[in-house]
């Protein structure tokens, strides 16, 4: 067993335990692609939906070196036709990109070397496990000996946060260029994917570029918050699961909907953030448990921008309506924005708005309570005076309201009628808002 290369199942039996909440249905999906020409699978999410419990759990279902009946055969998974025929029946590379970042900073060292640190671990866990290499092999050469040596069993790659060190060596092209050409050497070669590659699964924050920079993985079948297919229930938790989950705890459902329901995923209409639900029921408690990222600390600077009046947008937003928005343009990128929509794009994949279609046209709104508190932070660490003496006096009026000091609110609303309105929109609810 090793760390990267055939890693078993202990990373998955110890979040498998009685309130585990059963996406095993992700593994029939992937079943049902093995081997075939669309057996490359690219998940998008934001942080905090359970791509890595979802990696754990794909690498004991097939790692070859584990026995892992115990683990699924009462699980979903294990009434679908091809449970038996695959279940631990593959080599299995399984890594965290983020966990060689990590490593090359603790050194101080280059982030040009991570691709490089990824082929030597890889290639020592093999050496580990008893495989035989030769003089002057490429690690790719090396793999194909395995399989060869394995009587012909494949690899199935496991990559979280894939686009890591993308996101991280922004301004080196020398370092992005060497990760690539390091997943184009698996992923897009004639003479190696078809050969040692049984499936793949990967994910990101964003998805793949449409530039055509990303094109080492161009390959592969996409699947994201704005368009997430079939895996839509397989990211996030379901009104019903938490609901079951609320029950079993002693805890409101209708709490936990006002706080983390909200997202639109595809056809499934009430996802909650897994991670936000798991700690409101370890903490007995509902509130904001929103995890900081370094690409939130950066809308900051987008919304400071104020593209095409998108202050506003986000001022309306967090007042409850809802805002069409346009994805088509967005380039999946943090750079690279031509309008506002590009903006909003962004913010539905990082998770701080959802997305739906109607009749055509899509929907942006804030998902949940949660949400909506942190955006109102960002609001508050505005640079543009209006927001933020908006925000002021929205908090203001909130604690008058509140107080029941009747003549300082209605002096607000009058003033709000004033300054933003026209007579005729006088008494409509929506200069209310």
């Amino acid at each position: 067993m090793g760390t990267y290369v055939n890693p078993g199942n202990t990373a998955f039996s110890r979040i498998a335990g009685p309130d585990y909440v059963d996406k095993t249905g992700l593994i029939s999906l992937i079943n049902q692609r093995i081997g075939s020409d669309n057996s490359l699978i690219c998940i998008s999410r934001p942080r905090r939906f359970g791509k890595t419990y979802a990696a754990k759990m794909l690498a004991a279902y097939y790692d070859c070196s584990c026995d892992s009946h115990d683990l699924f055969d009462t699980a979903r998974v294990s009434k679908s036709p091809l449970y038996k025929t695959y279940l631990n029946q593959f080599n299995v590379i399984c890594f965290d990109v983020t966990t060689f970042i990590s490593d090359i900073k603790t050194v101080n060292g280059s982030l040009r070397d991570v691709p490089a640190m990824i082929q030597e671990a890889i290639r020592k866990d093999l050496n580990a496990l008893g495989f035989q290499e030769e003089t002057g092999d490429s690690l790719n050469d090396y793999l194909l000996r395995c399989v060869r040596q394995a009587d012909g069993r494949q690899f199935i790659f496991i990559i979280d946060e894939w686009d890591a060190l993308i996101r991280e060596a922004k301004e080196d092209a020398i370092a992005q260029e060497a990760y690539l050409n390091l997943l184009r050497g698996w992923f897009k070669s004639v003479s190696f994917t078809p050969k040692a590659v049984a499936a793949a699964y990967i994910t990101g924050i964003l998805p793949i570029k449409k530039d055509g920079s990303q094109s080492a993985i161009s390959d592969f079948r996409e699947y994201s918050m704005i368009e997430p297919g079939a895996y839509a229930e397989y990211f996030g938790f379901t009104e019903e699961e938490v609901r079951k989950i609320c029950f079993d705890n002693d805890l409101s459902f209708e709490d936990a909907r006002y706080w983390y329901d909200g997202y639109t995923v595809g056809l499934s209409h009430s996802m909650y953030n897994p991670y936000s639900v798991r700690e409101a029921v370890e903490n007995r408690r509902f509130r904001s448990y929103w995890r900081k990222t370094s690409a939130a600390e950066a809308l900051m600077t987008y919304i400071d921008m104020d593209q095409d009046g998108l202050q506003n947008d986000v001022a309306s937003l967090i007042s409850g309506q809802s805002i069409e928005v346009d994805t088509d343009s967005f380039q999946n990128d943090f750079e690279t924005f031509s309008c506002k929509d590009d903006v909003l794009t962004l913010l539905i994949h990082l998770g701080y708005l959802t997305y739906t279609e109607e009749e055509g046209t899509g929907i942006a709104t804030i998902p949940n309570e949660e949400v909506r508190i942190e955006f109102r932070k960002i609001l508050r660490r505005s640079k543009h005076q209006q927001l933020i003496d908006l925000v002021r006096k929205s908090d203001q009026l909130l604690r008058d309201t509140l107080e029941g000091r009747s003549d300082a609110v209605s002096r607000a609303i009058h003033a709000v009628h004033d300054t933003s309105f026209a007579p005729t929109f006088y008494n409509e609810e929506q200069a209310l808002r």
